[in-house]
């Protein structure tokens, strides 16, 4: 297993301060603060560290305050609920004594029902395809050393996306946007620690496909970007090492917002989760 990997668990990995309370640390991404989908992902370890015999089925989420990426997040879970099919827990993620992050989770009991789901996008596997990573590292050449270094990071989830930009001068597209992506080593079988690192990979390339109709990425430095909500919904049971579709769309940009969802498909074309979020864009 590569070393970022076990990082990344150990990272979503929570010390247990008192009942209903926990901590977790934080890591540098690259970015000037806390990398939102580390609170999400922490987040519903946390909460789900209170249930028992069921899994996470939803959780929505407001970001309340930047984070400190220097710091350590304190988790303090609020057990609303315990219902015989349903199960509700509230997550406040706090630093510097004050919220940071507003989550509630809702857990189910596993049970039969009726069954839909939409069709899987009509794209290429990820077979073949090039890596984010490597993709980035060639548009480095002429960006400040500080950003090169962020651009050859060595992540522990491979990205690989079907109709790459060009992140220093893109032209304008639809806003619609795929991507496979899967952890870079295989997992324990835990299906909430599945879920947690599908919520932290979830907030990757999502608000920044609201950009797209605007040739605007993040890493041009003209615009300022922060996510506001984020909800996700778990529908079938997956694994985060086996390759995963990442389906994104922005239906809307106004009044300084944008709202961007997704859906996440294995390589069966079964629909396994869904995701929304708007965050704040302004331009600099």
């Amino acid at each position: 297993m590569k070393d970022f990997v076990p990082d990344l668990l150990q990272h979503l990995t929570l010390e247990r301060l008192d009942e209903n309370l926990y901590r977790g640390e934080s890591r540098d991404t690259g970015g000037h603060h806390l990398f939102g989908g580390q609170v999400l992902g922490q987040s519903l370890i946390a909460a789900s560290q209170t249930v028992e015999g069921r899994g996470a089925h939803s959780m929505h989420g407001y970001f309340l305050r930047p984070g400190d990426k220097k710091v350590p997040v304190i988790y303090e879970v609020d057990r609303i609920r315990n219902g015989r099919s349903y199960t509700t827990r509230r997550v406040v993620a706090i630093q510097h004594g004050q919220p940071i992050f507003n989550m509630s989770a809702s857990f189910q009991v596993r049970e039969e029902g009726i069954e839909h789901q939409i069709e899987m996008p009509d794209v290429p596997g990820p077979d073949g395809l090039p890596d984010m990573t490597e993709l980035l590292r060639q548009a480095r050449e002429e960006v400040s050393e500080k950003l090169s270094r962020f651009l050859a990071r060595q992540r522990p989830i491979e990205f690989r996306p079907i109709d790459p930009t060009d992140p220093f001068e893109p032209d304008p597209r639809p806003p619609f946007r795929q991507i496979w992506f899967r952890a870079d080593a295989i997992l324990p079988d835990d299906p909430a620690i599945h879920k947690a690192m599908l919520a932290y990979a979830s907030d990757y390339s999502l608000l920044g496909t609201a950009l797209l109709p605007h040739a605007l990425t993040f890493l041009q430095g003209t615009i300022r970007a922060a996510s506001l909500d984020h909800a996700m919904w778990f529908h079938r049971e997956f694994r985060m090492d086996e390759w995963l579709l990442y389906a994104m769309d922005s239906p809307s940009a106004s009044h300084g917002r944008g709202f961007s969802r997704g859906n996440f498909f294995n390589r069966d074309g079964r629909l396994v989760a869904s995701v929304t979020q708007e965050g704040m864009i302004r331009r600099i």
